[in-house]
């Protein structure tokens, strides 16, 4: 399943950093991961200082 980034997102931009395919990109407040491209590799929920990113 792809991941998902929650609301708990601090907006910090260190997932985006590591996505090796860049489907992360920055949103309202928030960034938002590409269901479509996202290759489920964790890297981004690695990366997270707060565990935004989840598996949907």
């Amino acid at each position: 399943m792809a991941y998902v980034i929650n609301s708990d997102c601090i907006a910090c931009g260190a997932c985006a950093g590591e996505c090796p395919v860049e489907a992360i990109t920055e949103g309202d407040g928030i960034y938002v991961i590409d269901a479509d491209a996202c290759i489920e590799c964790g890297a981004c929920a690695d990366a997270c200082p707060v565990g935004a990113p989840v598996a949907e």
